[in-house]
């Protein structure tokens, strides 16, 4: 029980069974869990149908309506660290994010002296596939727009495959970051690099999606620029670090892999 991978997921059928296999078929050391927003397109039920065939490997939890990228991930954290999870991944469902992948922003972690290993595509090595002209601009932009204000060395600012150690999530005030969508992991990895963590950016192939509708719009956008610019005021003129610094007793005590399981069934 050494890694597990967090996907959010929105109207995914399309995609997450496939990748659910795919990453079984590959690892023996993953597990993996799905956080589903009410998907009216029958997700979820998909993912239950495929809980019955990798019992105790996928996990499923059910959230009503579309509360936003940011609460699902903290949502999957807070349950990961209860079960004791080493290396807690994030992951997108629509296989923009390869799972060949997933074991090397794992070593980067385990023996690579990374604390946060980021998916990049923007250092050597890393590129993207079929992504139209638009949202690479918009994605390179804005990663260049949050290393000026913020001057986080992270080239890749903005990307959504990450694997964590569970030291970081550990040390972080979860219910203190305040984003919910685009801006939501610049502000993890911003916390992450406030709090003195090492990151480090593994080149990958993002490739974007062949099926399904991204989940891109323009509050997102709106949030991700002044998101930036708030990050930035509030480190200099506020105490930034000690607000998202977990500074009491751990709220994540692990519990034993067999009560994991115990509840699982």
């Amino acid at each position: 029980m050494e890694n597990i991978v967090i996907i959010p997921t929105y109207n995914e059928k399309e995609n997450i069974g496939h990748l659910i296999d795919i990453i079984f078929a590959q690892y023996n050391n993953f597990h993996i869990l799905v956080i589903d927003d009410g998907s009216p397109d029958g997700t979820a039920a998909l993912v239950k149908e495929r809980q019955l065939k990798y019992t105790g490997k996928l996990f499923l939890e059910e959230r009503k309506g579309k509360l936003g990228l940011g609460t699902a991930y903290i949502h999957g954290f807070k349950w990961a660290l209860k079960r004791g999870y080493p290396y807690i991944f994030e992951m997108d469902a629509d296989f923009s994010h390869n799972p060949k992948d997933l074991q090397r922003l794992y070593e980067a972690c385990a023996t690579g002296g990374a604390d946060v290993a980021v998916g990049s595509r923007y250092v050597k090595g890393g590129g993207t596939i079929n992504w139209p002209r638009n949202r690479i601009m918009l994605s390179k932009g804005g990663s260049l727009y949050t290393r000026i204000i913020t001057w986080m060395p992270v080239k890749d600012t903005t990307a959504g495959f990450v694997c964590y150690s569970r030291e970081v999530l550990e040390s972080l005030n979860l219910d203190q970051i305040q984003f919910l969508g685009y801006a939501f992991q610049i502000e993890m990895k911003f916390a992450a690099w406030k709090l003195g963590f090492k990151i480090k950016e593994v080149p990958i192939i993002f490739e974007d999606r062949k099926f399904g509708v991204s989940k891109m719009h323009k509050g997102i956008v709106k949030e991700g620029i002044w998101g930036v610019l708030k990050l930035r005021w509030q480190s200099l003129f506020k105490d930034y670090r000690n607000r998202v610094k977990n500074t009491g007793v751990s709220a994540y005590s692990a519990v034993g892999q067999e009560q994991v399981l115990a509840k699982t069934k």
